[in-house]
C-alpha cells in the first residue's frame, strides 16, 4: 500500500521490520523503489535480494532494466542486471529481453540491440518497435524501414508507437511512394486517429514538402498535443513559410499554452537569415523569459541563427553566456566565424576549445581549415595539418578532403597532390578539389593530367556522370580554354539546370556576358524553370553591359515566379540597377536597414560612390557599423575608390588605418591600390611612392599603373618613368603602360619622348584600346569610335554637332586643348576634341530620343576633360538630363552641373 502512494521511506521501515519475507515482499519492494525514481537504490535492493537468492519476478526485472535507461547514467548497472537476467534464464521472458533489447537502445549501441533481438526466443509488438527506436534515435530511417518489412513478413502488425516511426522515417527518407503505401497499412489498422500518427503524418508530409497535407491532418485532429503543435510548425518551417510558423507559434501560446524547447529551436532553424533577424532577435528575447536559455540544444540552434544572419558578434555573445556548451557549440560558433571572414577568431577558438579539455572532432577541424585559404595563412594550415595526424583524423575522408582544398586555394599544388596521394580513399571530391586549384592556377595541364588519373581511379559508370561533365565544363573555363567549355556542352544530350549554370558561369568568368544573356534567353525558350544562380549570372551580366531593358526583364521575370525576397537575386537586382545607372531603383531593391546584409550594404556603399554621392557614402558605411554589420574585403574597396574620386584624401586614409586596427582584417592589395591612387589624385605622389614602398606585399601591376596615371595628371616626369619601367616589367604588352607614359610626355609638351613611345608600340606591335561610346534603344545598340562615319545617321549626327558647338559657345563655352594630345595648332586640337567618341553619341542620342527624356550614354574610357565640359553646357542649354558611364563611374549632368563636382 505504501509504495502505490510513493511512501517508501515507511515502506522500507515496513519491509524491515517483517519477522518473514518472500518473494512476493522483496519484489513490491523494488517495484517501489522504481516506481518513485529512486534507480540506484533500486539497482542496490536487486543485488542484496540476488545474493540472498531471492529470485526476481520478470516484470520487477523488465522495470529495472528500464529504470537504467531512465537514469541516462546508469549504462554499467543495466549490462550488471543483464548478465543476471541472461544467467537466471529470464531472457525466455519477452518483457525482460525486450527491456534489456530498449537498455542498449537507449546508450545508442543498436548493434548489442540487435543482437539480443535476434537472440530473443519470442518477440512481440513492443520488442520489434523498441528496436525500431534504437535506430530511429541514430538517424538510420532506413533500417526502421528494414524492420518493419521484416516484421510484416512474420505476421506481427504495428501499434501506433511503432507505426508512427516507420511514418516519420518515411518523411526522413523523402520516399513518397512508400509513404503513401503506408499510409494504406495505417487506414486497414484503424490507427488512423491516434495522436501519434496523426503526429507522425504532419511530420512526414512536412519532409515530403506537402504542407497543405500537413495542414489538412492537423486542422482535422480531434486532440492535439505540444508535439503536434512542433510538427506543423516545422513543417511550415523547413519549407520556407517562416511568416506561417510564426503565426502557428502565436496560436500555439494562445490556444495550447505549453511551449517546450523544441518549440524555441524549430522557430530559430528558420529565423537564420538577415531578412528575419528582427523576429529572431524577439525569440530570443522568449528563449530567456521561458528560462530555455540554459537549454545547450536551443543554445546551439541560437548560434546557428545568428551564422545565417550574417551576425558573429551576436553568436559570440550567445556562446560566451552558454552555462553548459557541447562539442555543437563549438563548432557552430568555429563555422559562424568563418563564413564571416573571421578566420584568426576561428583558429582562435580552436586553440580554446583544445586548452579546455574538449575533444575536437572531424567537423571542428574541417571548419578550421576552410579558414585557412590564403597564402599568409600557410603556416597555421601546416600546424592544423600536424594535429588531424596526431589525432588520427587524417583517415577521415571530409578531412583530406579539406587538406586538399585548403593547400589548393593557399596555392601550395604540391602539397595539395601529395595529400590526395596519401589518403586511403580517395572520391570525386577531392579530386575535384585538386582539378580545382589547378584551375584557378591557371595550370591547364596539371588538372586535365589529374583528370585522366581520376578517370581511371574512380568507379564505373564515373564518364557518364553528369555532374562530372559540368565539373568539366567549370573547369576548361577556369583554365581559360572556354572553347573546350562550349564544345563539351554542345555535346550533352541531356542538360539539367546545373548544366546550364556551368556553361553561363564560364562565359561570365571569361566576361562574355553578351553570351550569357544569349544563353539565358535560350533557357527560357526550351523551357528551362531559372533557378537563382541562372538569374544571379544573368543580371551580373546585364549590370556589367549597362542592358537595363534586358536586367529589367529578367528582374521582372524572377519576381513573378517568386524569388523576389531572394537575398542573392535581390542583391544582383540592385546591383544591376547601380551599375545600369538607376541609383534609385537600387536603393529601392534594398531591404531596410534593420535586415540589410554585409553584401547589400557593399552594394548600397559602391552605387552611391560610383554615382558621386560621396557624403551618402561615409553616411552609409556609419550607418551599418551602428546596426552592428561588420564591414569586409569589399567594403573597404567601395570606401577607399570613392573616397579617391571624391577628393576625401584624409577621410580615406582614416578608413584604410581602420581596416586592421579596428576589424581585424589583413590589407589586401585592392585596398592599398585604392590608397595610392587617393593620394596619387590630389598630387600627394610623393607619399604615394613612400606607400607604395612600405607596402606589406610586393607591387603588382596595378599598383604601378595607379602612380603611373596619377604622374601623367600632374606631369611628375621622372617618378612616372620610375612607374612606367616597373609596369613594363610586370606586362610588358599592356598598352596602358605606352599610352600613360606618351599622354604623361604630351601634356608636358615632351613631343620627342611620345614619338619613341609610340615608336616603341609599333616595334612590339602593341596597339592602343581604342575610344569607344554607345547609346542603347530598346533591342539596338549604336557604337562610335572617333570620327566615326559609319553610323547610318551620320549626316544628321554631324550636322547636330554643329547645333551643340554654336549653342554652347554661345553660352561661355571654350575649348580646354590641353587634353589634346597631338603635336598640332590649336584649331586642329579643337577640331579632334569634336570628334571624339562620346561627342558623337550624345548627339545621335539627342536627335533620337524623346525630347525631355534622359540621354544615357556610355564609354569605355575615362571621358577626357574637355567633353566633360561640354556635356555640362549642353544639359544646360537643352534642358535634359543626361547620365554617362565611363569607365570608372557615373556622371549625371544636370542644369550645367555634374554629380562629380568636376573630380574624378
Amino acid at each position: 500500500m505504501y509504495t502505490k502512494f510513493g511512501q517508501v521511506k515507511p515502506a522500507r521501515h515496513l519491509f524491515d521490520e517483517m519477522p518473514v519475507r518472500n518473494e512476493a515482499s522483496w519484489n513490491t519492494m523494488m517495484s517501489g523503489l522504481v516506481r518513485v525514481g529512486m534507480y540506484r537504490e533500486g539497482v542496490g535492493f536487486f543485488k542484496e535480494m540476488c545474493g540472498l537468492g531471492v529470485r526476481p519476478s520478470g516484470f520487477v526485472t523488465a522495470s529495472l532494466v528500464t529504470a537504467c535507461g531512465r537514469g541516462g547514467s546508469m549504462f554499467r548497472e543495466g549490462v550488471q542486471v543483464h548478465g543476471f537476467v541472461a544467467k537466471s534464464g529470464l531472457m525466455s521472458d519477452v518483457y525482460v529481453s525486450t527491456a534489456v533489447l530498449h537498455l542498449y537502445g537507449v546508450y545508442g549501441l543498436v548493434s548489442c540491440s540487435r543482437k539480443v533481438f535476434e537472440e530473443m526466443p519470442v518477440r512481440n509488438v513492443v520488442s520489434w518497435t523498441s528496436l525500431m527506436v534504437g535506430y530511429s534515435d541514430k538517424g538510420e530511417a532506413e533500417e526502421v524501414i528494414g524492420i518493419y518489412k521484416g516484421m510484416r513478413g512474420e505476421g506481427v502488425g504495428c501499434n501506433e508507437n511503432s507505426m508512427s516511426l516507420v511514418i516519420s522515417s518515411c518523411g526522413l527518407l523523402k520516399d513518397e511512394s512508400l509513404g503513401c503505401q503506408i499510409i494504406g497499412e495505417v487506414i486497414k489498422s484503424g490507427l488512423e486517429r491516434k495522436l501519434a500518427v496523426e503526429n507522425s503524418l504532419v511530420s512526414m508530409f512536412g519532409n515530403l514538402g506537402k504542407v497543405d497535407c500537413a495542414k489538412y491532418i492537423f486542422d482535422q485532429m480531434s486532440e492535439r498535443d505540444t508535439i503536434s503543435w512542433n510538427s506543423i510548425a516545422a513543417a511550415y518551417a523547413q519549407n520556407g513559410y517562416c511568416e506561417d510558423s510564426l503565426w502557428v507559434f502565436h496560436l500555439m501560446r494562445h490556444f495550447h499554452g505549453e511551449v517546450n524547447s523544441t518549440t524555441v529551436s524549430t522557430l530559430l532553424s528558420v529565423l537564420g537569415h538577415v531578412d528575419y533577424h528582427k523576429w529572431g532577435r524577439g525569440i530570443h528575447g522568449l528563449v530567456f523569459k521561458m528560462g530555455f536559455d540554459s537549454v545547450v540544444c536551443v543554445c546551439n540552434t541560437l548560434l546557428r541563427m545568428y551564422a545565417g544572419a550574417g551576425r558573429s558578434e551576436e553568436a559570440e555573445l550567445v556562446f560566451n553566456q552558454m552555462p553548459a556548451k557541447d562539442l555543437i557549440s563549438w563548432n557552430s560558433l568555429m563555422a559562424c566565424f568563418v563564413e564571416d571572414g573571421r578566420s584568426l577568431d576561428a583558429l582562435g577558438l580552436l586553440c580554446s576549445m583544445i586548452r579546455t579539455g574538449k575533444s575536437a572532432n572531424y567537423v571542428s577541424f574541417t571548419s578550421a581549415l576552410a579558414a585557412c585559404f590564403s597564402p599568409e595563412f600557410l603556416d597555421k594550415g601546416r600546424i592544423l595539418h600536424g594535429l588531424v595526424m596526431v589525432t588520427g583524423l587524417f583517415d577521415n575522408q571530409i578531412i583530406g578532403n579539406a587538406l586538399v582544398s585548403m593547400y589548393g586555394k593557399i596555392g601550395e599544388m604540391s602539397e595539395s597532390r601529395r595529400v590526395l596521394l596519401q589518403m586511403p580513399r580517395r572520391d570525386e571530391v577531392a579530386w575535384n578539389a585538386l582539378i580545382g586549384g589547378y584551375a584557378e592556377d591557371e595550370d591547364t595541364d596539371n588538372a586535365l593530367a589529374a583528370f585522366r588519373t581520376m578517370r581511371m581511379e574512380v568507379s564505373a559508370g564515373f564518364e557518364s556522370d553528369e555532374h562530372v561533365k559540368n565539373s568539366l565544363i567549370t573547369m576548361y573555363a577556369k583554365c581559360g580554354d572556354l572553347t573546350s567549355s562550349h564544345d563539351l556542352f554542345n555535346r550533352l544530350n541531356n542538360r539539367n539546370i546545373i548544366t546550364w549554370n556551368a556553361m553561363l558561369a564560364a562565359n561570365a568568368h571569361h566576361g562574355h556576358g553578351e553570351e550569357v544573356l544569349k544563353l539565358v534567353s535560350k533557357m527560357r525558350s526550351l523551357g528551362m524553370n531559372l533557378d537563382q544562380f541562372s538569374f544571379s549570372e544573368g543580371l551580373s551580366a546585364a549590370a556589367k553591359l549597362a542592358v537595363l531593358e534586358e536586367g529589367q526583364q529578367l528582374h521582372g521575370l524572377a519576381v513573378k515566379l517568386g524569388f523576389e525576397q531572394d537575398c542573392f537575386i535581390f542583391n544582383a537586382a540592385a546591383d544591376m540597377y547601380n551599375k545600369c545607372g538607376e541609383l534609385d531603383e537600387a536603393v529601392k531593391m534594398l531591404p531596410p536597414s534593420v535586415n540589410r546584409s554585409l553584401p547589400s550594404w557593399n552594394i548600397l556603399i559602391s552605387a552611391f560612390g560610383r554615382h558621386g554621392y560621396f557624403e551618402k557614402v561615409c553616411e552609409t558605411f556609419h550607418e551599418m557599423l551602428e546596426s552592428g554589420v561588420k564591414p569586409g574585403h569589399v567594403t573597404f574597396v567601395s570606401l577607399l575608390t570613392a573616397c579617391s574620386h571624391g577628393g576625401l584624401v584624409d577621410q580615406g586614409l582614416a578608413y584604410y588605418d581602420m581596416i586592421a586596427r579596428d576589424f581585424g582584417i589583413k590589407p589586401a592589395i585592392e585596398h592599398c591600390v585604392c590608397v595610392i591612387d587617393l593620394l596619387g589624385r590630389s598630387g600627394r605622389l610623393a607619399e604615394a611612392e613612400t606607400f607604395i614602398s612600405n607596402m606589406p606585399m610586393k607591387p603588382n601591376d596595378l599598383v604601378w599603373r595607379s602612380l603611373l596615371a596619377s604622374c601623367k595628371i600632374h606631369g611628375d616626369l621622372d617618378r612616372g618613368r620610375r612607374a612606367a619601367e616597373h609596369l613594363s616589367k610586370l606586362e610588358p604588352e599592356d598598352d596602358s603602360v605606352y599610352v600613360l607614359s606618351s599622354n604623361m610626355f604630351a601634356t608636358t609638351g615632351r613631343w620627342e619622348d611620345v614619338e619613341s613611345v609610340r615608336n616603341q608600340m609599333g616595334f612590339k606591335n602593341i596597339k592602343k584600346k581604342q575610344a569607344c561610346s554607345w547609346v542603347k534603344q530598346k533591342d539596338k545598340v549604336s557604337r562610335f569610335g572617333i570620327g566615326d562615319r559609319t553610323h547610318p545617321q551620320t549626316l544628321e549626327i554631324y550636322e547636330k554637332l554643329e547645333d551643340i558647338k554654336k549653342l554652347i559657345k554661345e553660352s561661355g563655352y571654350v575649348a580646354d586643348t590641353s587634353g589634346a594630345l597631338q603635336d598640332t595648332d590649336e584649331e586642329q586640337k579643337e577640331q579632334n576634341l569634336w570628334n571624339h567618341s562620346e561627342r558623337l553619341a550624345l548627339a545621335y542620342a539627342l536627335i533620337s530620343t524623346p525630347e525631355g527624356g534622359t540621354v544615357r550614354i556610355f564609354k569605355n574610357l575615362r571621358i577626357c576633360s574637355d567633353c566633360h565640359s561640354v556635356y555640362k553646357f549642353v544639359s544646360k542649354v537643352v534642358g535634359r538630363r543626361i547620365v554617362l558611364r565611363d569607365q570608372y563611374r557615373f556622371h549625371h549632368f544636370e542644369n550645367g552641373m555634374c554629380s562629380c563636382k568636376d573630380y574624378w
